[in-house]
């Protein structure tokens, strides 16, 4: 008798039906829940003002000195600032032109009552409306190594859309996984940041013909999990998280995996 030609373990069966089914239902409310706090968030929000100190200020098109100028803010005029990546900041002027101005010049503006400005280091309050994300994490997949990398783009605090992309490495295969996750945290300000996720995807599977006899495997995956965002220092965080597969095989009975996954993120 061969040996399994796949990372996954055998368990009992899930309804296909009903997991697409749950899917597709939650996957909108989530969507739905992002886009209209979004807006309610949009509306109330009050910018940071900063005043021009220096002759004159000058807004890139972008976040970065390859970009070119495409307006200048003359000394005493006030911005908000709308978001910071890295060491650029998005600026609004009270005329509504937006661009970017780097971190050399920004400090050099004043608080709307004169007194200096301080933009030393990312804060918990970078930490929880940042944009986006990215990370590296490493586990177990059913028993077998995995390594993932991942982006992420917040529609709002709360809801967040996440790409992921997975090297597996097992005793008798090996493979890949591909998935798009919703990602809603329920307390975003918390340093300690715990939150929930449900995607699909795919997964590939290669035996290994040394070992075992058998052909490549492609097959749809849909998860859900739960885990923390961990706010550790400047721009950094940890992550853990674990996830409950289905893989859904071209046989009757789909297959059900466990993942566990710790690593580290930066986000911008």
């Amino acid at each position: 008798m061969s040996a399994p030609s796949t990372t996954t373990i055998p368990s009992p069966s899930r309804n296909k039906s009903g997991w697409l089914a749950c899917l597709a239902v939650l996957l909108p409310v989530l969507l739905l829940q992002a886009y209209l706090p979004g807006q309610v968030l949009a509306a109330e929000r009050q910018y940071r003002k900063v005043s021009v100190a220096d002759p004159y200020l000058e807004m890139h098109t972008g976040p970065g000195r390859g970009y070119p100028v495409f307006h200048v803010v003359d000394r005493g005029e006030n911005v908000e600032i709308i978001m910071r990546r890295t060491d650029w900041f998005l600026l609004r002027t009270a005329k509504g032109d937006e661009g970017w101005v780097d971190l050399g010049q920004m400090e050099l503006t004043l608080q709307p009552d004169g007194s200096a400005v301080d933009f030393s280091r990312a804060t918990r309050e970078d930490f929880t409306n940042a944009r986006w994300e990215a990370g590296v994490l490493a586990g177990d997949f059913g028993g077998a190594n995995i390594v993932s990398v991942y982006g992420s783009y917040s529609l709002n605090p709360h809801v967040a859309v996440e790409l992921w992309g997975s090297q597996i490495l097992g005793n008798f295969s090996n493979g890949w996984t591909a998935s798009l996750n919703v990602v809603h945290e329920t307390w975003p300000d918390w340093r300690v940041s715990p939150f929930f996720t449900l995607g699909a995807g795919y997964i590939h599977t290669e035996p290994k013909s040394t070992i075992v006899q058998g052909e490549d495997r492609g097959d749809q995956i849909g998860h859900a999990g739960a885990g923390l965002r961990i706010y550790a220092t400047r721009r950094f965080l940890l992550r853990a998280e674990y996830k409950s597969y289905v893989v859904f095989t071209s046989r009757d009975d789909n297959e059900e995996v466990e993942e566990w996954k710790v690593g580290f993120a930066f986000f911008f």
